[in-house]
């Protein structure tokens, strides 16, 4: 099987049925959260937007891509790869494209992302998921630190409404648990495998779809090649440094939507909103496509002071920066990933 085909495969009819679905869905539900607040209202704040700043919302995500791009070369070339980044940040960009148009891909979608690497480089899967899911890790300590700091000036410099609180209670409690949850699911490892295991085993008796010797030697695999990847400190940090940079440019477009729109708003809140509404990315929807607009006219109205129509015209700008734009180049290049082998 080439790599194309093993990349097609995984979009079949079906799953595109779906995907269109889910984006008639959450486009619904958006344009009826844009007519309770007012079609006019949000045509003529759409209408006086700048498309300068809008254009440097979108280099501005372009840049953030290829620095968690270079994060996910430097933690391959841990595991043995070395990928010329040219290549790699095509590869990227096309994983990022089916992570964004698959329904609570945000939520789950290493599994896939590595398949694609594994297809289009020589990357073995175990060394894939193990350098995808390791580079996420890396990716949550920048995501919590911008919501950390952008919470510690709201606190100081304004009085949150019970709401608000809640969200930044939610921020907090994921920022002293996923690390608690790293560390524990590493230090119980083998438990972990053990119990997968055992729960293969039965399974592997009653079909020939899945063997228990391979599933316990891709377990073995995946796990050596996190031991490789957790031992090397020095690549970690430089990782977390492109992870840094990534997040910092991940958060800026929506600054530039505020700017674009001709208001103005304060970095540290930025910092806040950003991780935020981010959460609302969990929803069922093609890259959370309406919840995260409702989350950020919301948060944008409640702690910006801006209209809700302002607030959402700013998310749909914000968003076209962000997600829009990575979707149409992140299409392209999965296209590109499909016609080389």
């Amino acid at each position: 099987m080439s790599r194309s085909e093993g990349f097609s495969d995984l979009v079949d009819r079906r799953t595109a049925l779906k995907t269109l679905g889910g984006f008639a869905v959450a486009l619904a539900v958006l344009g009826l959260i844009a007519y309770g607040i007012g079609l006019e209202k949000i045509q003529r704040e759409l209408a006086r937007a700048d498309p300068r700043w809008l254009a440097v919302g979108c280099l501005s995500t372009a840049v953030g891509l290829v620095a968690w791009a270079k994060a996910w070369q430097v933690v391959l070339r841990v595991v043995g790869y070395r990928v010329p980044f040219r290549k790699l940040v095509v590869t990227y960009y096309a994983a990022t494209f089916a992570n964004y148009v698959t329904p609570l891909g945000q939520a789950g979608g290493e599994p896939f992302i590595a398949y694609v690497l594994s297809r289009d480089t020589e990357a073995s899967y175990e060394d894939s998921l193990a350098s995808v899911v390791t580079a996420d890790l890396l990716n949550l300590l920048p995501f919590f630190t911008f919501a950390a700091l952008g919470t510690v000036v709201l606190v100081l410099r304004t009085t949150l409404s019970d709401q608000i609180r809640g969200v930044a209670g939610v921020l907090v409690a994921f920022a002293v648990g996923a690390p608690v949850v790293a560390v524990l699911g590493w230090r119980s490892r083998k438990r972990v495998g053990n119990v997968v295991l055992r729960v293969v085993a039965p399974v592997a008796e009653r079909t020939r779809f899945v063997s228990f010797e391979s599933v316990r030697e891709r377990m073995h695999d995946l796990n050596t090649a996190f031991e490789r990847i957790t031992a090397d400190t020095q690549a970690l940090a430089h990782a977390l440094g492109y992870s840094y940079v990534g997040w910092l440019f991940f958060a800026l477009p929506l600054y530039f939507a505020v700017r674009a729109i001709g208001e103005s708003i304060s970095l540290f809140l930025v910092f806040f909103i950003v991780p935020a509404s981010t959460l609302a990315g969990l929803t069922p929807s093609p890259g959370g496509l309406a919840g995260v607009e409702a989350a950020l006219a919301g948060l944008l109205g409640t702690l910006g002071g801006f209209t809700f129509a302002t607030g959402l015209s700013i998310a749909i700008v914000y968003r076209l920066a962000s997600y829009v734009f990575a979707i149409l180049i992140g299409g392209v290049a999965a296209l590109y990933v499909v016609s080389r082998s």
